[in-house]
């Protein structure tokens, strides 16, 4: 059996190698590295995929989020709504741009914010809302964007770990994941469901005249060649990256197939086991799997587990260990110990087990009986 991983970029890779190679090459040989020419190529196959009208390609997701609420021209002071339970980086550009971050409970089942927390959240001040479709399924878009059109706010859609998912509307409209609201980000982290072999990201829009400042803002806020219209940024996807991307952007459906099928084999091994839960499912979104996350009952020492499938050869990770409203940088008086129940339970019990394209059924086999043996 091979050895198990987290992610298994590498045994990825070897599947995709010429491809990947040739690609590569042909950057190589125009030497065009920054604004080339399989930037645009990615880019325009990118908006085809995800059937909307402009996709910036920035340095990183937490550049997109940052560049998304720079585009909005809110003020000091404004308030932007945000799950407590996610990755650093969405309140983190909040308060670097002077802006306040106000976080939000979430859903204990699907880990995605809580809509009636949202309600509750809202003040004179709320200015846009940023759901974060965690691990690979959509919060309740229906709901929040309903939320917004009633306050007048803004929707910036956190699509980092669930690029590929699709949300169903009641009336049937289909949606790709970033591309609801007024703004979508994604990453291109090399663990991300697109990953590139460095850093990358990217905005969604369907707005002409926000893409257009997005554009200007991610390119230093020219408008043309040394005319500075704006204050702007440095932020731009390189062609290697472009590259590589454009080539696992054709493998995107086929590796999320291989996604959703190993998440099917943990379902089958654990759904009747009443020491774990796995994950819920939003009825109206796919689920494309960033991560297989597992709640555990609370007789279940996590760390000992997690130390014991260490032990074994299986990596198995904690995301997110300590909601964003006890962290010690975003600690303030209007938050304490206890006032977002769902996500300080959820920083307790989740575990995020072995979730990639090349997991195979001997190591989902292995993984699975090795998880039960240890839990009984």
């Amino acid at each position: 059996m091979k050895n198990i991983q987290m992610v298994d970029l590498q045994s990825q890779y070897e599947r995709i190698k010429d491809e990947i190679n040739a690609n590569i090459q042909n950057v190589l040989d125009s030497a065009a590295f920054v604004k080339g020419g399989m930037v645009t190529t990615f880019q325009k196959h990118l908006e085809q995929y995800l059937q909307v009208t402009h996709v910036i390609p920035v340095g990183n997701g937490t550049d997109a989020l940052q560049i998304s609420l720079m585009a909005l021209g809110l003020k000091p002071g404004d308030e932007v709504i945000t799950p407590t339970f996610t990755f650093i980086a969405t309140a983190e550009v909040v308060a670097l741009l002077g802006l306040t971050p106000i976080v939000v409970d979430v859903d204990p089942d699907t880990f995605c914010m809580s809509v009636e927390s949202v309600k509750k959240a809202i003040t004179p001040k709320t200015k846009a809302i940023v759901p974060v479709h965690l691990f690979g399924q959509h919060a309740d878009m229906e709901s929040i964007l309903q939320i917004a059109k009633e306050h007048n706010l803004y929707v910036i859609e956190d699509a980092c770990q669930s690029i590929g998912a699709t949300y169903t509307f009641s009336d049937g409209t289909t949606k790709q994941s970033g591309c609801m609201g007024t703004i979508g980000c994604t990453s291109f982290f090399p663990s991300k469901n697109l990953g590139c072999y460095g850093d990358g990201g990217a905005i969604f829009t369907n707005d002409d005249v926000l893409a257009k400042e997005i554009q200007c803002i991610a390119n230093h806020g020219m408008t043309e060649r040394y005319h500075h219209d704006r204050i702007g940024v440095n932020s731009r996807l390189d062609s290697i990256q472009a590259a590589i991307l454009d080539v696992k952007l054709q493998h995107l459906n086929e590796y999320t197939k291989a996604r959703q099928a190993a998440a099917a084999f943990y379902d089958n091994a654990f759904s009747h086991n009443p020491k774990l839960t796995i994950p819920a499912r939003n009825p109206q979104s796919s689920h494309v799997f960033h991560q297989y996350t597992i709640k555990l009952h609370a007789s279940i020492d996590r760390n000992k587990l997690q130390a014991n499938l260490k032990e074994k050869g299986i990596p198995a990770m904690i995301y997110y260990p300590i909601p964003l409203h006890l962290q010690n940088a975003y600690k303030n008086d209007r938050y304490k110990s206890g006032d977002f129940p769902n996500a300080e339970m959820l920083s307790q019990c989740v575990l995020s087990l072995p979730m990639h394209t090349e997991l195979d059924k001997e190591q989902l086999t292995y993984i699975t009986q090795t998880v039960l043996e240890l839990i009984q």
